[in-house]
């Protein structure tokens, strides 16, 4: 079994750092696709930059947390 599976494990400087650092990436994405939405396509537009800036917001929470986020959770994606 390995270790660390299933429960919130103290993440490092460095991987804090990174998640960190995903999640403003993902809240920048999101102003951006606000920004260049075109008004025919604005309602699926505030969809998704709405996911996308939660998840942002959920990876910088988790950094100053210390815990395994979102995407961290739902684990490796092909």
């Amino acid at each position: 079994m390995k270790k660390g599976l299933g429960r919130d494990d103290p993440r490092t400087g460095t991987q804090r750092i990174v998640t960190a650092m995903f999640g403003v990436s993902f809240i920048l994405l999101a102003i951006a696709i606000l920004v260049w939405a075109e008004a025919s396509m604005l309602i699926g537009s505030v969809i998704a930059a709405l996911a996308v800036g939660l998840l942002g917001i959920d990876g910088c929470v988790s950094a100053l947390r210390g815990k395994r986020s979102l995407l961290e959770r739902i684990g490796p994606l092909p």
